[in-house]
């Protein structure tokens, strides 16, 4: 949804998240000193930002966000293509739905970080791991928005599409895929943070380069500012993937209400 800067309570719902914003900043600079707290467990604004500064010289911070942002980004365009795929054919197919479904449900409720150090065993320590990490997060989300949205048709509307003589792929592509789109957009936004979470993941296991990398090293080197400095990057590729996906969303789904969008 697009912020209308126009409308009075809009302007001041941004004021006020600007200013919660700034108070955090500077709660985060001043209390752990006021507070007595150790900058090795909490370092104050200051010491991350002069930290986030050597990084840039001297870990190769920016190198190290681009390959976690590449990661991300394909293992969540992968997931995303698998998620709708398995979802259409599921709703479309109530025999594919059920064979299939019991098979998909323990492939999620399995947990995702247990299969890290199976997919290093297997592709060794490349980018392999920590993209199918992420294509397993983010797949569950978008294949079950999709199948539930399919599922939902009013099956009338596919019985009035085929009386004009529409054919399956005719009955999807006017019917079917449109009214999956709000689910699938609910889908992606919820992807877009799991994305982040899967790579993450990967590199933690085991991996020379990323952020996760950079937070094993910062943790084994015991510089916390370090580790804040890479989650803060960590957030910012997330929000940034985020951005992208309610940009595209508003955009595609431009015909909706802005309520409709909010709710989806």
């Amino acid at each position: 949804m697009s912020a209308d800067f126009s409308d009075p309570t809009t302007r001041n719902m941004t004021l006020l998240s600007a200013g919660l914003f700034v108070a955090f900043l500077a709660a985060w600079e001043w209390l752990p000193g006021a507070m007595h707290i150790p900058a090795f467990i909490i370092p104050p604004l200051s010491k991350v930002w002069s930290e986030f500064l050597r990084m840039l010289g001297h870990e190769r911070l920016m190198f190290h966000t681009g390959v976690t942002a590449l990661q991300v980004l394909i293992g969540f365009v992968l997931g995303m293509f698998l998620g709708m795929l398995v979802g259409f054919l599921l709703g479309m197919s109530p025999t594919a739905e059920f064979v299939l479904s019991p098979y998909i449900l323990a492939l999620q409720i399995a947990p995702k970080v247990a299969f890290a150090p199976l997919f290093v065993i297997w592709f060794g320590y490349t980018v392999y791991p920590k993209i199918l990490v992420a294509v397993l997060i983010v797949f569950f989300p978008i294949m079950v928005n999709v199948l539930g949205a399919v599922r939902s048709i009013d099956p009338d509307i596919v019985r009035l599409a085929r009386s004009f003589t529409a054919n399956r792929f005719q009955v999807f592509r006017m019917v079917e895929f449109p009214a999956s789109l709000a689910p699938l957009f609910a889908g992606l936004r919820i992807a877009a943070t799991l994305a982040v979470i899967g790579v993450v993941v990967g590199e933690l296991v085991g991996g020379n380069t990323g952020l996760g990398y950079l937070l094993t090293f910062g943790e084994g080197a015991g510089n916390t500012a370090m580790v804040f400095v890479a989650i803060i990057m960590l957030t910012l590729i997330g929000i940034a993937l985020y951005g992208a996906i309610v940009l595209v969303e508003n955009r595609v789904l431009h015909f909706l209400p802005a309520r409709d969008r909010r709710a989806a």
